[in-house]
């Protein structure tokens, strides 16, 4: 994929992402290329049609928002509420199991110290690979393994699950997690979910926190005209937080 270099965006929050030396064609007008290269981020450069557009660099967000999709991805509200549950940061060291298309492993790399993904779908790894290369990120190892079978990496402090049967992987992360370490299953069925967290709490070596989900509901704002968006973002998937005891 080639990389985003700079991106226009509306007083309403439009945004359009410039590859490269090209003019921007939207259908509020066009933005010449040569008047995109000279400007400075934060500049005023109206279209053809007279529309205001704004000029900036891409943070890590806007080149999130473009990543390659294959499978399903966990949505933002999701992600932000394992972050705020385990407080990755910095100084973390993470597994992540299910890959998919790297999506979480991307934005939790953006965060963490370091993150490994595991898949065993070779059409996955490779999207991976590419979501990788395109955000630019060099603390991301992928590996073609199944995580059922064990976990490589030791002295972990945040282990997330995104696969059918996450119980299987609980003994591998009782080994590989630190004391006091987070693991973390997302499952879209409240069954897969259920069994998850009976395992958990029938484990002597895992504390279960919480079980929840997140509903969204955004809010259109305009003058005295307030009311929630038509389309909310419903049910997507239910997380599980456990903690290792020993």
């Amino acid at each position: 994929m080639e990389r985003i270099t700079k991106v226009l965006m509306t007083k309403e929050g439009r945004r359009f992402f410039i590859r490269g030396d090209e003019d921007c064609h939207s259908q509020f007008g066009a933005v010449r290329k040569e008047d995109i290269a000279a400007a400075k981020d934060g500049t005023r450069l109206p279209t053809n049609t007279g529309k205001e557009m704004f000029l900036y660099s891409p943070f890590f967000r806007d080149l999130y928002s473009r990543i390659k999709r294959g499978a399903q991805i966990i949505p933002l509200k999701d992600i932000a509420a394992i972050v705020a549950e385990t407080g990755i940061g910095k100084g973390s060291r993470v597994v992540d199991a299910g890959a998919g298309t790297g999506a979480l492993a991307c934005f939790l790399a953006h965060l963490a110290k370091e993150v490994v993904t595991y898949d065993i779908r070779d059409d996955f790894i490779a999207i991976v690979g590419e979501n990788i290369a395109f955000l630019q990120l060099d603390n991301i190892t992928v590996k073609n393994k199944d995580i059922y079978g064990g976990i490589d990496e030791e002295d972990v402090d945040t282990i997330t699950l995104d696969v059918p049967e996450p119980w299987k992987a609980l003994p591998h992360a009782a080994a590989a997690l630190k004391a006091g370490g987070f693991l973390v299953s997302y499952s879209p069925s409240i069954t897969q979910t259920a069994d998850f967290t009976n395992a958990v709490l029938d484990n002597p070596r895992f504390a279960h926190i919480k079980t929840f989900e997140i509903i969204e509901r955004e809010w259109e704002i305009s003058g005295r005209k307030v009311r929630p968006v038509t389309a909310a973002i419903g049910h997507s998937g239910f997380i599980t937080i456990a903690r290792k005891l020993q």
